[in-house]
This record gives C-alpha cells, sequence and structure tokens, in this order.
C-alpha cells in the first residue's frame, strides 16, 4: 500500500510538472515554486523524497507567494549555489523550502569535519567551511540550518549528543568566520534519518554526514516581493 501511495504521488507530480510551461531554467522554475504549482510539488516530491522534512526547510511567513518572486529568489540561490559547488568536499543540491521557494541543502560527510567519534573540526575541513562562511556573508538575507547526523554504532542517547555537538561545532566556526549566530539555527538527529543502509561500512560511512540548509529569510522575501512585476 506504501508503494501505491508512493507511485501515485509521482505520477501525480509528474502531470503537473508535464502540465506546466517550460521549467528547463533555473529562474523559470523559481516561478513555478512561487506559484501554486509550487504548492504541490513541495507537498509531493519533498514529501516523498525528503520524508516530509522538505516542507518544514526553514521558517514559514504565511501568506501567499507569487511566482514573480519565486523567479528573483530563485535566481540568487541559483548564484550562491555555484559559489558553494565550487568548495571541494561539498555535495550542493536545489530543494524547496516551507514557503515553496527554491532553497539549497549543502552535506558534508562526517568524515571530512570529523575524526571517528569526534566533534571536533579537523584541520582538513576547516578551509572547506571558511569559503563556505565567505558564501554565506555574500547573501546575509538568508537562514542557515545545521543538521548533524551518525550511524547506528553506539546507543541512540550517545548519537544524539555527537549529532548535536557535530552542528554545534559547524555553526561555532562559521560565526568564528563572520556568520552570525542568528542566522543560525543547530540540531542533532543521531541516526533517525539514514540515507543509506547502516548494516554495511559504506552504508554507515553516508550516514555520517552534516547537512546544511540554506533558506531565503522575511528580508529576502519582501525584498522580492517588491522587486517583482505587478
Amino acid at each position: 500500500m506504501k508503494n501505491l501511495k508512493s507511485l501515485t504521488a509521482l505520477l501525480l507530480c509528474s502531470t503537473i510538472i508535464l502540465s506546466s510551461c517550460s521549467t528547463t531554467k533555473n529562474s523559470t522554475k523559481g516561478g513555478l515554486l512561487g506559484g501554486a504549482g509550487g504548492a504541490l510539488l513541495g507537498a509531493g516530491v519533498g514529501a516523498l523524497i525528503g520524508h516530509g522534512k522538505g516542507a518544514a526547510i526553514g521558517a514559514a511567513v504565511g501568506g501567499a507567494i507569487g511566482a514573480g518572486t519565486g523567479v528573483i529568489v530563485g535566481k540568487k540561490m541559483d548564484k550562491q549555489k555555484a559559489e558553494l559547488e565550487k568548495i571541494q568536499g561539498a555535495k550542493v543540491e536545489t530543494v524547496t523550502d516551507a514557503n515553496n521557494l527554491q532553497a539549497i541543502k549543502v552535506t558534508f560527510d562526517s568524515g571530512i569535519l570529523f575524526t571517528t567519534g569526534k566533534s571536533e573540526l579537523n584541520t582538513s575541513s576547516k578551509a572547506a567551511l571558511i569559503k563556505f562562511a565567505n558564501t554565506l556573508k555574500e547573501t546575509p538575507e538568508t537562514d542557515i540550518t545545521i543538521y548533524g547526523h551518525t550511524d547506528n554504532k553506539g546507543s541512540h542517547d550517545m548519537n544524539f549528543v555527537l549529532s548535536n555537538d557535530r552542528a554545534a561545532s559547524v555553526a561555532k566556526y562559521l560565526n568564528t568566520n563572520g556568520v552570525a549566530n542568528e542566522r543560525m539555527k543547530t540540531e542533532g538527529k543521531a541516526f533517525d534519518e539514514p540515507v543509506a543502509d547502516n548494516a554495511t561500512e559504506a552504508g554507515r560511512t553516508q550516514n555520517r554526514r552534516v547537512e546544511i540548509y540554506i533558506t531565503a529569510n522575511k528580508q529576502m522575501i519582501e525584498q522580492a516581493q517588491q522587486a517583482a512585476p505587478k
């Protein structure tokens, strides 16, 4: 039954995509996500791929957000995404936030950032995080949410503390390099949201990670609304 529901949702999302006007360019995609189509895509694809988490990324501002606003926010996110993709060790993806606007997800493997079982940043990762901080400072109208994840080795309580500490370590280092604390939120997920099979070492390696979401804050949305064609 679960698989049938997933297939039905995917078919629905495919229908929405095919029935929409051209969405091959990211700027147009931003407009779609800002309108009614974006609400359906965010609820459908976001719930399937992100297990519902996609719909909760960022803070909802309330009220309808027009397609023109989505296009402007999308262009800003595209620009930042291009800069982030230059950072070695960072996997950068486009996602949808709680306002159905284009956002960015950056994933760092914990092996890149930390030694096993530790929350202190290793030396090699600091250069990457300095570059990451520099890109964040160029777009201050964004919020940053940092999630720490672990594999399932050890107790849940231990991994919950470790995942929180790792997320906090990343935030602290970003703040040291000029990113305002009020822009950032951290949370530890322990091993509750695996992306691979914890029964294998390869899977556990993938599950040990830090995910960072970059979303438009209220200021960016308001600026985009003012600049959007009336």
